[in-house]
């Protein structure tokens, strides 16, 4: 391209530029007239410049009218607070166990001769259950007898012998009396021993063992357990730990039985609280009188607490600043900050800890002009504010018919 039309170019491109300068930035027609530009051609210019001029000056006078008219004041939309309760239940899941169960084994070693109870049956606290054989214990026990009878036999005839016996001789046949006498509940004992009792009463469990098995001091024969009562093991959340207590009533539901309600109190509390769950072992126990509870059931176990008390609010009405949240309380047509501390948060609430009471009003909307202690206007009362105007019309024409009387 020519050089010509290259200046050509470049001429048409800064007029352009100069006239949008004149037409939309104030001060330029004054800036352009110390430079020298007529003015018959500033004029021209800024006619489109003082139009604009004139619709802002409108557009102010309108804004003007419009805060005349009560738009000083924010409208705002409040909502009052209310209160709600926090950690006054816990429920959780617990696992049933007999408040007494015994593995029955038999304290010496044998081949089992006969079983005398059957899986289900309630039985007594030392009640013979199951015999091993005990033919070799018989014998050891008349043997031992045997010897005693001989053994006090000659004590008596030494005795009757008085001096002609020495009292050495007299002394050593006491004593041999003494040792069958140990023999022999020695002997006894062995034979006992052949009875496998319970040392417990109950219901006694599914029975493993079936006569003729060889049996030793660590084989169970069966398992009886006492349902009176059933204990229930649960967790509860690190933040319980200091509410619960030994005698505390708990409200149980067996999985099995979702119909029935149980009631129970708190048995036991474990002594230190579980470092990789965080919770703590709790132990109830429950009444069984009918017997329609197992070991090894499943509870939901619910328990009540006082619970801790706090204002709740709209979730639109908490704000946050570099120091924090806080809400907007209007009271006497006032705003003022009330900084909270978030305690839990919900989709329709959320609980704080703030200087609240229930019924005091909330901002929930509106909330970008307000200020500390500056006067708000509520948007539940549209027609009182508009009906104030009107009233000091009619008495300005009152005031103004007396004047002209």
């Amino acid at each position: 391209m020519r050089l010509w039309k290259q200046l050509l170019i470049c001429l048409v491109i800064l007029a352009v530029g100069l006239g949008v300068w004149v037409r939309f930035v104030p001060g330029a027609t004054a800036m352009l007239a110390k430079v020298g530009v007529p003015e018959q051609l500033l004029a021209y210019v800024a006619k489109p410049a003082d139009g604009a001029k004139q619709g802002e000056a409108q557009g102010q006078a309108g804004r003007s009218q419009g805060r005349g008219q009560g738009g000083g004041a924010p409208l705002v939309v409040t909502q009052p607070a209310d209160t709600a309760v926090v950690n006054d239940r816990l429920n959780a899941i617990g696992t049933g166990e007999a408040i007494l169960s015994v593995s029955v084994t038999p304290l010496a070693t044998g081949n089992l001769t006969e079983i005398l109870v059957k899986s289900g049956d309630r039985i007594e606290k030392g009640q013979v259950i199951a015999k091993l054989d005990s033919d070799e214990q018989k014998i050891a026990a008349a043997q031992a007898k045997v010897a005693l009878d001989s053994a006090r036999e000659k004590v008596e005839r030494n005795r009757k012998l008085g001096n002609a016996v020495s009292v050495a001789i007299l002394r050593e046949a006491e004593f041999a009396m003494q040792a069958a006498e140990l023999a022999l509940q020695t002997a006894e004992l062995d034979l006992k021993r052949r009875d496998i009792v319970a040392p417990s009463g109950g219901i006694v469990g599914i029975i493993t063992a079936h006569p003729g098995d060889y049996v030793t001091t660590s084989t169970p024969i069966a398992v009886v357990d006492d349902r009176s009562q059933i204990l229930v093991d649960f967790w509860v959340p690190e933040r319980f730990s200091t509410k619960v207590s030994v005698g505390q009533d708990i409200s149980a539901t067996a999985i099995a039985l979702p119909t029935s309600e149980l009631s129970g109190v708190i048995d036991a509390i474990d002594n230190r609280v579980d470092q990789a769950s965080r919770t703590l072992r709790v132990r109830a126990r429950i009444d069984n009188p009918d017997d329609t509870l197992r070991a090894g059931m499943s509870f939901s176990v619910s328990v009540r607490f006082p619970g801790d008390h706090y204002p709740t609010v709209n979730p639109l009405a908490i704000q946050w600043s570099a120091d924090g949240s806080f809400v907007w309380r209007v009271e006497d047509e006032k705003s003022h900050r009330v900084p909270v501390k978030i305690i839990q948060r919900n989709s329709d609430k959320v609980l704080v800890d703030a200087k609240l009471t229930k019924g005091d009003d909330v901002v929930v909307e509106g909330v970008q002009r307000l200020r500390d202690g500056g006067t708000v206007r509520l948007a539940g009362e549209p027609r009182q504010q508009k009906q104030k105007p009107q009233q000091s019309d009619q008495e300005q024409k009152i005031s103004e018919a007396e004047t002209a009387k």
